[in-house]
């Protein structure tokens, strides 16, 4: 077989391979194996640039950078929906419809998806270009970006027209965005604030790499173009699926406005069961025909309605606004206020984000605010009741200096927060670190929470987590609530901790952006913490996962002679702070390309050490079951809604023992 062919054939296989996966949820290689293809023909293609094309899927993994978005005119224009909140509001177009119409009208309803609105233009089966909404008239190229989106085709199966637009919602699916955000807030970041908001800002990203990490999905809603040979809109819809297109599969074709209510009715309590944020249901005249005849307003389609879900919403008093200082300094307003129930919680705290989200609603002490918990897990302050404000209202002045420390606050340029910089004297700060060294997925220290670090710190007899391996039992036995024998299992606790491996420790240090997989991925490829902290920006930058943020921050941590020293007394006692010669030894590629589940009870070894020695040798570890699941490890007492799925999927379950023989 001649190159051209093999980069034809590997193109036409990793297209297949993407199209099962990312849009049909069916896996028929490993992901190991997929990445063995991917590098050959990534070989192929740097050898052979005269087999060069924009649509091979090497595009996906990005890397190429966007200074300046283009301004693309649609040749289609992209209308938006007009709302409606009632049955009333649907009966009412309803009788609009018909009294356009002469004869039968039936109705697709589908969910309407609460992403970024994106329209994919495709010439001869090709993804040729990629626009967002922009005014609906004109919108920016992001060609660049969407081809890093997996469910994206970039080469159609089938038959399909020459050239035609289709236009569909860039969502990011709520396991997704969750995983994200505990990356943020462990490496000290402020959390994104919903699903849409990220999806949307994803696509303005310059580095397309940086797009690819993140796990949007487009579901594709409308097709719009010439001589389609496309009568309706249901049929349009299978025929994009046919295509290669993720389309969902919960849109229904229904004879009458009874069976609308019907459809809305079930999925405004079964909405709660997606894995996307879904904010109501799109009502559309089937027929293509007719919708021509009933044409479009200035703004929205004649022939289609939204009808909007109402998002649990209450108001309720705003008693203060205070602040919180985190362990990286990032200051936090909370908005507290009369306790109200929500959601079937009792909501007594929302967060205010920053000083600009304080500004942008006018936010003040005293008022009355609409709190609201949608697609959000936090509840969040949507608008304030300018009605019942008080008559000696003021506007609030977000703090200029620290609430702990009063050191005056700093806010670099692009960044929604104020910091506090007195990072060796702030309080909070001091015991926020420690509390993150100590806590379960760190240090994990057995007999010392977080209100003893507190006290610890507050009675003087620590000022950092190096200090904690100074402790006796005669100097935390005065402390509050502290008896002979939980003052003994502290200090037996701090003294364990120094088995604790590199990678947790790298972690437990509390260095700015690094989460435990960015530990994982600096210990595995340094090995020593002295290769760490004598690492160059440029040479951080090269490890696999490392961007120039993170470099910069862990450049800075290393350069600080506090740092330094609290390093050099961590070594003196003891703490591993490299790789063991038996953590080299037991680790291997056994595993490579296999991700697995850990579920239930285990005998031999905890879940934790499973996980590790599942990373150890090349494996993945997934936080749920899903058709990407190679193995389930299954213990005693493992859940029967996860034992079901695994069944359903036909997913391997593996007992503790079959585990370990596997990788021995």
């Amino acid at each position: 077989m001649n190159i051209e062919a093999q980069i034809k054939q590997l193109r036409d296989e990793l297209n297949e391979y993407n199209y099962k996966y990312y849009v049909l949820d069916e896996s028929e290689i490993s992901d190991f194996e997929f990445d063995m293809k991917l590098n050959t023909l990534q070989e192929l293609e740097a050898k052979h640039p005269e087999f060069a094309d924009p649509n091979s899927p090497t595009q996906r993994v990005g890397g190429e950078v966007t200074k300046k978005f283009n301004t693309v005119v649609h040749d289609y224009r992209m209308y938006s929906l007009d709302n409606s909140y009632s049955k009333e509001d649907l009966l009412a177009w309803e009788q609009r419809v018909k009294k356009a119409i002469d004869g039968e009208v039936s109705y697709t309803c589908e969910l309407k998806y609460d992403g970024a609105s994106i329209s994919l233009t495709y010439e001869n089966g090709q993804l040729v270009k990629a626009v967002t909404r922009g005014d609906g008239v004109q919108g920016d190229e992001v060609t660049t970006n969407i081809k890093t989106i997996k469910s994206v085709p970039l080469q159609l199966k089938g038959e399909y027209p020459d050239k035609f637009d289709i236009r569909g919602e860039i969502i990011l699916p709520f396991e997704g965005f969750n995983k994200m955000n505990e990356e943020r807030i462990e490496i000290g970041e402020e959390p994104y604030r919903n699903p849409r908001n990220t999806a949307s800002g994803s696509l303005k990203l310059q580095d397309s790499s940086e797009v690819a990490k993140r796990p949007l999905e487009c579901l594709l809603y409308n097709i719009t173009g010439r001589d389609l040979n496309i009568q309706s809109q249901i049929e349009g819809l299978q025929k994009a699926r046919n295509w290669g297109f993720k389309v969902p599969s919960a849109a229904k074709l229904v004879h009458s406005i009874e069976e609308v209510f019907e459809f809305i009715a079930y999925w405004d309590v079964n909405r709660h069961n997606l894995p996307y944020e879904t904010d109501g249901v799109v009502v559309k005249v089937n027929s293509l025909q007719q919708q021509e005849e009933l044409g479009y307003t200035a703004k929205a389609p004649r022939w289609a309605i939204a009808y909007k879900f109402k998002a649990e919403q209450v108001s309720t008093r705003l008693k203060e606004i205070t602040y919180q200082v985190g362990r990286t300094g990032a200051i936090t307003p909370v908005a507290n206020l009369e306790p109200v129930e929500l959601a079937g919680t009792t909501v007594k705290r929302a967060s205010l984000h920053n000083a600009d989200q304080i500004a942008k609603l006018d936010i003040r002490e005293g008022d009355e605010v609409f709190v609201e918990k949608g697609g959000e897990i936090i509840p969040k302050i949507i608008a304030v009741d300018l009605s019942q404000r008080p008559q000696n209202s003021v506007p609030t002045q977000y703090i200029t200096h620290c609430p702990e420390c009063h050191t005056e606050l700093v806010r670099q340029e692009g960044e929604a927060q104020h910091y506090c910089p007195n990072y060796n004297g702030c309080k909070p700060q001091i015991i926020g670190r420690i509390q993150h060294y100590i806590s379960r997925k760190a240090m994990d220290i057995e007999g010392l929470g977080g209100e003893t670090v507190a006290l610890l710190v507050n009675a003087g007899l620590i000022k950092n987590y190096s200090d904690l391996y100074e402790l006796s039992k005669t100097d935390v036995l005065p402390l509050e609530r502290m008896a002979e024998k939980s003052a003994e299992n502290l200090i037996n606790g701090i003294e364990q901790s120094k088995q604790v491996p590199f990678e947790r420790v790298l972690y437990a240090l509390g260095i700015r952006y690094v989460g435990e997989t960015v530990a994982k991925k600096l210990v595995k490829h340094f090995k020593f913490i002295d290769a760490i902290a004598q690492a160059s920006e440029d040479t951080l930058v090269n490890v696999d996962e490392i961007g120039v943020k993170i470099a910069k921050s862990v450049v800075e941590f290393f350069d600080s002679e506090p740092n330094k020293l609290i390093i050099e007394r961590l070594k003196h006692f003891g703490v591993q702070l490299e790789v063991s010669e038996e953590d080299l030894a037991n680790q291997s590629d056994v595993l490579a390309g296999n991700t697995f589940v850990v579920s239930g009870v285990f005998t031999s070894v905890s879940r934790d050490e499973l996980k590790k020695l599942i990373e150890d040798n090349g494996g993945k570890v997934g936080s749920s079951i899903s058709s990407k699941t190679s193995y389930v490890v299954a213990g005693d007492k493992m859940g029967p809604s996860k034992l079901k799925k695994a069944e359903q999927l036909g997913i391997t379950l593996l007992t503790e023992g079959e585990f370990l023989e596997m990788i021995n």
